[in-house]
């Protein structure tokens, strides 16, 4: 990155992960009913509320592309959508890791995660939309099923609040219902990881949004340029082998390290997809001699 301020951003970036951390891991108290294993909750929720924003923000940036066909704007819904689904797969990954210890099942079709499961599929159909379409109508086609697809944001967020009573999900923990509420030092670990995870997410896109615009001008350079390789799908099958775990509390630790990890395993193998294709953007600019 060409920005002066962008080490200094990612300092800070990692100063808030480590912080965060700490507070999720070690500085919150110990939740009575599921032990430790409820640290989870401090990726897991706010990696959706990340995933939402970021898909909000591709909604935005969709409906300024569609008036205006702004490049810029096609540019910014596309990293939305694509950093969205990194932390949306951090969601999904993330929540059977919880679920399994304390409900007994890896997965179950409750409403909350169905809809998740289903805006996941949408944008993931959104990305390799662009990628499967020729250039030009990638982007206006694209663009009307992201429109489309928003629909699903406020059904997700609602959907414990509207059918409470249907769900296994737990409750919203802000509010009045019966199971919300937070402890004060479990409240400061959320919104410190919340905080960072955004944060985070910021980096990304700035890193992503500039990939991407050097796409568009290596792109205009090329009469025929070859097609995107298709986003990497990470698959869920290693769950399988903690099915042999029992769910006494001391077993549980493993399914709070694992989500950890897989988070930062995702996230990592995000990195390194930008990073091989920034190198490989700069190759092809190099060869164009363009600015």
């Amino acid at each position: 990155m060409k920005s002066k301020f962008f080490p200094f951003f990612v300092g800070l970036v990692a100063m808030l992960l480590a912080y965060a951390a700490y507070q999720g891991l070690f500085a919150a108290p110990t939740e009575e009913t599921m032990g430790n294993v409820q640290r989870i909750f401090y990726y897991h929720v706010p990696s959706a509320w990340t995933a939402m924003i970021l898909f909000l923000v591709n909604f935005c940036a969709s409906a300024v592309y569609f008036f205006t066909k702004s490049p810029k704007a096609d540019a910014w819904a596309l990293t939305a959508a694509e950093v969205g689904v990194v932390f949306c797969t951090v969601v999904l990954v993330t929540g059977p890791l919880w679920a399994r210890p304390v409900w007994g099942i890896w997965w179950t079709w409750d409403l909350r995660l169905t809809t998740t499961l289903i805006m996941w599929l949408l944008y993931v159909s959104y990305l390799l939309l662009r990628r499967s379409s020729e250039p030009g109508s990638s982007s206006t086609l694209a663009t009307v099923f992201a429109l489309s697809a928003a629909v699903d944001i406020p059904i997700v967020w609602m959907a414990i609040r509207w059918y409470s009573v249907h769900t296994q999900h737990p409750q919203p923990v802000f509010g009045n219902g019966p199971n919300s509420g937070l402890d004060p030092n479990m409240k400061v670990a959320l919104f410190a990881n919340w905080f960072a995870f955004m944060a985070m997410a910021a980096l990304i896109c700035w890193v992503r949004y500039s990939v991407e615009r050097t796409t568009q001008k290596v792109a205009n350079a090329f009469v025929q340029r070859a097609s995107t390789r298709t986003a990497t799908v990470l698959g869920m099958s290693t769950l399988l082998l903690f099915q042999s775990v029992g769910r006494t509390p001391d077993a549980r630790h493993i399914f709070l390290i694992s989500a950890y990890a897989v988070t930062w395993i995702i996230h990592i193998t995000y990195f390194v997809i930008i990073g091989r294709k920034m190198a490989r953007l700069k190759e092809e600019q190099a060869e164009l001699k363009l600015g």
